[in-house]
């Protein structure tokens, strides 16, 4: 990754973008106060910095037929970080498992999982995270409803950078 120190412009292309991933150069420069030429060459030099990871479109899941979301909260017999890595990859190969993260206290990850319904859910549980190697155990959550969705950093708090 390349040292960058990002300024007002640039701060503000990446909150257009995190809101709007979809708009053109040409709004998006008119949005953040500068031509479209530099503020592609911008653009593109924030993705070469790893500022920006990527763009996708986001899902209503419920209209797929994913009418589940699963937290599964997973202990491990081993915290070595061979062990923490390998359990890593094979979540990482699994399509369901929509989001992993290695936490701190007495559960190792949680695991965000989206199901067609409880069987499906249940038919993975039980055929690929309970059996996987190093699962000690694993408690589920199933989720309600979702009451707040936000993906990326709260632009209005300030940024505080890599200084």
């Amino acid at each position: 990754m390349l040292h960058f120190k990002l300024d007002e412009i640039d701060l503000k292309i990446l909150q257009v973008l995190q809101e709007e991933g979809r708009v053109t150069n040409v709004n998006l420069a008119e949005r953040v106060g500068i031509t479209a030429p530099p503020c592609l060459r911008r653009v593109k030099a924030l993705e070469e910095a790893g500022f920006i990871n990527g763009y996708h479109a986001e899902l209503n899941s419920t209209k797929l037929g994913y009418d589940l979301v699963v937290f599964a909260m997973v202990g491990l017999h081993s915290q070595a970080e061979s062990d923490l890595q390998a359990f890593e990859e094979l979540v990482g190969g699994w399509p369901m498992v929509r989001e992993a993260y290695m936490l701190n206290g007495e559960i190792d990850f949680i695991l965000k999982i989206v199901a067609r319904d409880l069987g499906h859910f249940q038919t993975f549980l039980t055929t690929h995270l309970t059996p996987a190697p190093n699962v000690a155990n694993v408690k589920t959550s199933l989720s309600i409803r979702c009451g707040k969705s936000k993906q990326g950093i709260p632009f209005s708090l300030g940024f505080k950078g890599d200084d």
